[in-house]
């Protein structure tokens, strides 16, 4: 009845932003099922939502965590990521990864450093859905067979079975003891036949959570900067120059794209901006000698593809380039958010000073936070030194004002804003 009510007396977009248009399929509808089920961790203590939360912008949840390191405890709590988790907001528009030979760069993917690819599922979101389950650091399942035993044995398994029917009609041997097994870390033993079940319906599992990644609910397009694309409200002043400075003296748009009326705020490429180390991130701290090198790090490995491989080193120390929506989005004004693939920075303003003064202010005599950088008039040195992008950002000489505008512009860019209603 509500929604009937709605569409009477709303206008399209206005009723986009209430709700109407996130009706979720099935498939959808079992991934946010999934998306949010904290059993499925070897604690039961951790779902995806606990690193990706709605309020803080589809990202990391804590402001004392973002404050200091941004590295997020896994369900085992004695162990901790390495990395500032991504947003999952607009992140399942990404291609599959691939080298395009024109502007010599890699497209798409998932993660920070790119390693889900889609080449297993043909989606890199459903990729890097199947990581986080079986991750000792995050979720810490030890086998792909415990994910698929607890989302057939959820009170919305049914759900399951309406997105995916017949899939979780498997059954598990007595003398298994699968339930025990996955809470404990212990191997798990299948016949050739039940393994390619749980293969397929673990599958299943990650498609279902990408489907949801994808959808309305996750991806709405209702910021600020959408309604002013629309023309049903206006962008200040501040706000205005911001977006002109974002499109051209800023350079932001090289790589975060805004053309057209949904601009996702990525190119999907990756990017060395000469991040220095985080001395607060618990793994600079436990080893001050790690380096995270990112999609260079990544291809070095990938013996399979000796092409890419060959691409390693032009890659090192360069991280994905995430999408600048919701880049503000926060529970409330006291938040703090974490920036950049370490969390070195917590503010806006230092992010977009640090891109505008980053070769011309001396290099810090040790491993500062941005605090102390920016108090001290310095930066640190970049954690990897190869590779660094010094064509787009490093000395933009924007005033303090157009710095302050620039941020003021991305502010608008969170979505849930509400915008007036003409009287």
């Amino acid at each position: 009845m509500y929604l009937l009510v709605l569409s009477l007396f709303c206008t399209a977009a206005l009723c986009e932003y209430a709700g109407a248009a996130h009706i979720l399929t099935p498939v959808e509808e079992a991934g946010k099922s999934i998306f949010f089920d904290k059993n499925l961790s070897i604690n039961k203590n951790q779902s995806c939502a606990t690193c990706h939360d709605p309020a803080a912008g589809w990202t990391g949840p804590d402001s004392r965590i973002n404050m200091h390191g941004a590295a997020y405890n896994g369900s085992i709590t004695d162990r901790v990521g390495e990395r500032k988790p991504p947003s999952a907001a607009y992140a399942a528009a990404s291609p599959v990864l691939h080298y395009d030979r024109k502007v010599e760069q890699f497209i798409g993917g998932n993660f920070w450093d790119g390693r889900a690819t889609g080449e297993k599922l043909g989606n890199p979101a459903a990729d890097q859905a199947q990581g986080p389950f079986l991750n000792p650091v995050e979720q810490a399942l030890p086998d792909a067979a415990c994910v698929v035993y607890r989302v057939c044995d959820a009170d919305y398994a049914s759900s399951f079975d309406k997105a995916f029917p017949g899939e979780c009609e498997i059954s598990w041997a007595k003398d298994l003891e699968i339930a025990n097994r996955c809470a404990r870390e212990k191997t798990i033993v299948l016949s050739e036949k039940q393994r390619a079940e749980v293969d397929s319906i673990f599958n299943s599992i990650a498609l279902a959570v990408a489907a949801y990644e994808a959808s309305t609910e996750v991806n709405p397009f209702s910021s600020k900067y959408d309604y002013f694309l629309k023309g049903i409200t206006e962008l200040s002043k501040e706000e205005r120059a911001g977006l002109e400075l974002f499109n051209n003296k800023g350079k932001c748009s090289k790589c975060h794209i805004s053309d057209g009326m949904k601009p996702l705020f990525t190119d999907f490429t990756y990017d060395n901006l000469g991040v220095p180390k985080n001395p607060e991130n618990p793994v600079y701290r436990s080893t001050p000698d790690f380096i995270d090198k990112g999609l260079g790090g990544y291809l070095e490995k990938l013996e399979s593809q000796a092409e890419w491989q060959k691409l390693a080193k032009k890659n090192m120390g360069k991280h994905k380039v995430p999408t600048v929506r919701n880049i503000d989005k926060r529970p409330d004004a006291s938040f703090v958010k974490a920036y950049m693939h370490n969390g070195f920075f917590t503010t806006l303003k230092g992010v977009v000073h640090f891109y505008n003064t980053r070769d011309i202010k001396p290099v810090c005599p040790g491993p500062y936070t941005e605090q102390k950088a920016i108090a001290e008039g310095c930066w640190p040195g970049g954690e990897v030194t190869e590779n660094v992008n010094r064509e787009e950002l490093g000395d933009l000489k924007l005033t303090d004002e157009e710095e302050e505008a620039i941020v003021a512009f991305m502010k608008t860019l969170s979505d849930g804003f509400i915008p007036e209603t003409k009287k």
